[in-house]
């Protein structure tokens, strides 16, 4: 019984603090663009927003279209091809280091 409360209790922490971790998506202030509803839309489903602006120092476009790839091919995000180059038009000409 006492592992069963305890396996429960760690459960409702780790849902608690994953939770809380991507509380409020809205105080992210993106740079504006034609693209970002679409950003909003397809990234925000399965990672915090601000990965975007963490990796933007680092990025070219050939960093950025590696990124968008492999979020659809190896992640399973369910981005359309559409979707998948206007998210990639919008973080290289947003996010990419020249």
């Amino acid at each position: 019984m006492r592992v069963m409360t305890l396996r429960v209790l760690l459960l409702s922490l780790l849902s608690a603090t994953a939770l809380s971790a991507r509380a409020d998506e809205t105080a992210i202030k993106l740079a504006d663009g034609p693209e970002l509803m679409t950003v909003r839309a397809n990234c925000s489903v399965c990672h915090s927003l601000d990965y975007i602006q963490m990796n933007a120092p680092f990025l070219k476009k050939a960093g950025w279209e590696a990124e968008v790839r492999k979020m659809v091919k190896v992640m399973g995000a369910p981005v359309s091809d559409d979707d998948a180059a206007k998210i990639l038009a919008y973080l290289t000409r947003s996010y990419g280091v020249e």
